[in-house]
């Protein structure tokens, strides 16, 4: 098959190059999938780095998002269930090894694509929009009215947080570094867009807010969580979802005591292993929310890229 493969670390994807190399041989309680279309993620840029607090052993294939169709079903899986997922259906799912022809991949690293959703749709679902519910909802417990600031709306998992954030009475307030990244967030349904490369950002959302009051809740995949406690109301939640911006933050604890906010953590990789009932929550919440036409895939049409060349 072909694939990008890592076999040294590189400074940008353009040093990267794609090579033939073996179909992989799925285990007995693995699935085959013929790949039809990948994502990208900041992880996967920070991987082919060395960067990433997942790395694998050298050689590896990059890219983990993905959809495709079922070559070959499991052989056998736990307690002799049979598998979910007949030969030829379409799923989306996500494993080391996205960026090839096809990958082998446990059952848990998959799900169906939603009715009437092409694998172009599908393929960037499987990391960002589960982050996004389980950070808004299990976490911060969004509810009808609240106004969230989200950062970086118009990547992957903002563009999920926008829509999520709407579907449950949210007024959301989106940040980007450009007009044309406002411009995607608002299609995608956020109510006001601010540019936070100007730094009087914060006072520009409290003006925003009913009475000036500050924000509910804080989406924060970049690390601003210590500009953002200026625009944060009186027992606000802010989410840290990431460090996009390069550097890990500092917090000055006193002003979360200040203003009785709460700083939440998410880290959706985990609850896999550690509580596995919330993940089938979120993603009973998220087919809901797609089969209301509620959420759609995010999807940037600026370039198309056909092939892994």
């Amino acid at each position: 098959m072909r694939a990008i493969q890592v076999k040294e670390y590189v400074k940008r994807p353009e040093d990267l190059a794609i090579t033939t190399v073996p179909d992989p041989t799925p285990s007995p309680d693995e699935y085959l999938i013929a790949i039809h279309c990948t994502a990208t993620n900041f992880f996967d840029l920070l991987q082919i780095q060395g960067k990433y607090q997942h790395q694998p052993s050298l050689p590896w294939i990059s890219g983990s998002e993905f959809s495709g169709a079922v070559l070959q079903t499991p052989s056998s899986l736990p307690n002799n269930l049979p598998p979910k997922y007949a030969i030829g259906a379409k799923v989306f799912g996500a494993s080391q090894g996205g960026y090839a022809t096809k990958i082998a991949v446990k059952e848990d690293r998959l799900r169906p694509v939603p009715k009437g959703w092409s694998f172009f749709d599908a393929a960037g679902l499987f990391v960002t929009a589960p982050t996004g519910y389980a950070a808004l909802v299990t976490r911060a417990h969004i509810k009808k009215g609240d106004y969230v600031l989200i950062h970086a709306a118009a990547g992957g998992v903002g563009l999920a947080a926008v829509q999520i954030a709407k579907a449950f009475g949210a007024t959301v307030i989106a940040t980007a570094g450009t007009q044309h990244k406002l411009n995607i967030a608002k299609s995608y349904g956020a109510d006001h867009g601010i540019i936070y490369k100007d730094p009087t950002w914060p006072d520009q959302v409290k003006l925003l807010t009913p009475q000036g009051r500050g924000v509910d809740i804080v989406f924060d995949p970049v690390g601003l969580i210590a500009p953002s406690i200026k625009c944060t109301a009186f027992n606000g939640r802010l989410l840290v979802i990431g460090f996009a911006g390069g550097e890990i933050e500092k917090i000055a604890m006193n002003r979360v005591l200040l203003k009785n906010i709460s700083l939440l953590g998410l880290h959706w990789g985990a609850y896999a292993s550690l509580q596995p009932e919330t993940v089938e929550e979120v993603w009973r919440g998220l087919f809901e929310l797609m089969e209301g036409g509620n959420f759609r895939g995010t999807c940037f049409t600026d370039r198309e890229f056909v092939g892994l060349e």
